[in-house]
């Protein structure tokens, strides 16, 4: 039996039994989850505390959850409007002034998904299994639709005091890559990318005292990527309803990241970018001592790779397997941390012979590398 084979053998035992142990399956897709019979997409959904270990108890779970993102589609896509409400009215209580407000966070949102994985053609194709009450509304309720015709400016997102202006201008992905945004389907159909919509407004309504935040799009890309191609046809078909509850899940382990009070704090993202510099230090003084020397911070470059979990460093596959090992930490995200530091270290001879634009420039454009060599990496700076 070859090695891979074997690999899918020993998820396949430890996902039959009664009752999940965590630990070895931990231990297990540290290393990686075979692509194969929709392993990584039900792991993950373990991983993430969305389905207990007791085997049970997963159909249950799985029913009320889908049926709760259901009516959570009902009550929260609507329509503004009613015999007693205006457009123009000035009430709070207005349907009208809450659905403009929305628009403005819709308007960011909008114009995310449209980019979303550009170097594969699985967000703009059509999904198996629409939303048939949001498809065949007339587009009355499609998202896209409400703010296709808006003048707002597309704001981005800023982190003053960060040394990075905006976290649009650090996005790696070329838009030379994409041919213009990715185009909404007619009607009676819709695209992964209108989907994905869908739930980051869901997510964004839900949780206003964060809303949404550029970046999240980034996030929420791989886990709806993973569970819409399940081959289980039944998953599949739940993809969206899945996808929406590990990344709340997910979210609220590192939505610490993303609110800006916080920063300072351990759960923020100044903290985790102070643990990155000194686990360089740590492991390799000479390229600590050049950077610092050069005083190019870790917010130049590792903000991005912190904030939205290295998805934008490397292709989609590769960010899939990386996640297999992040999400299987027990620590969560210590892991993380090593592995953005193995990524510097990996690059120490460019490091130690580059000027400071250079070496900006290499970090903020990570090389094309093999990420078993990354990770095998971070497992050594783990165990130092």
């Amino acid at each position: 039996m070859s090695l891979y084979r074997a690999r899918i053998q020993a998820f396949k035992n430890l996902l039959d039994k009664e009752e999940v142990d965590i630990d070895a399956l931990r231990k297990l897709a540290f290393h990686g989850v075979p692509d194969k019979r929709g392993l990584r997409s039900l792991v993950w959904k373990i991983l993430l505390h969305y389905i207990p270990p007791e085997k049970g108890a997963w159909e249950s779970v799985l029913q009320k959850q889908r049926q709760l993102y259901k009516q959570l589609i009902e009550e929260i896509i609507v329509s503004p409007g009613g015999p007693t409400d205006h457009p123009l009215s000035i009430s709070p209580e207005s349907s009208w002034s809450n659905y403009f407000k929305d628009n403005e966070v819709l308007l960011q949102i909008d114009k995310d998904v449209r980019r979303l994985c550009p170097e594969i053609s699985f967000f703009q194709s059509a999904t198996e299994f629409p939303c048939l009450e949001i498809v065949n509304s007339n587009g009355v309720k499609r998202l896209h639709k409400r703010v296709e015709q808006s003048v707002l400016n597309y704001s981005t997102l800023e982190r003053r005091g960060l040394g990075v202006a905006k976290l649009s201008n650090e996005i790696r992905r070329s838009e030379s890559l994409t041919s213009g945004d990715y185009a909404p389907l007619n009607e009676g159909s819709e695209a992964h990318w209108e989907v994905v919509e869908r739930m980051l407004f869901l997510y964004a309504k839900l949780n206003p005292g964060q809303g949404y935040v550029q970046g999240m799009n980034e996030i929420m890309g791989p886990i709806y990527h993973v569970f819409a191609i399940d081959p289980d046809e039944e998953f599949r078909k739940h993809a969206e309803a899945d996808c929406f509850f590990c990344f709340t899940n997910l979210m609220s382990e590192i939505r610490d990241f993303f609110i800006r009070t916080l920063d300072e704090t351990e759960s923020g993202i100044n903290y985790m970018m102070s643990r990155l510099s000194d686990c360089v230090k740590r492991n390799d003084r000479a390229v600590w001592d050049r950077l610092e020397k050069q005083e190019l911070r870790p917010q130049y470059y590792s903000f991005r790779w912190l904030t939205l979990l290295l998805c934008q460093e490397f292709s989609l596959p590769d960010v899939e397997r990386i996640w297999d090992s992040l999400f299987a930490d027990t620590n969560r995200f210590d892991f993380l941390i090593n592995i953005c530091c193995a990524m510097i270290l990996l690059v120490r001879d460019n490091l130690l012979s580059g000027d400071f634009a250079s070496n900006v420039k290499l970090l903020q454009n990570f090389p094309p590398m093999d990420v078993s060599l990354i990770l095998n990496k971070a497992v050594q700076i783990s165990n130092n």
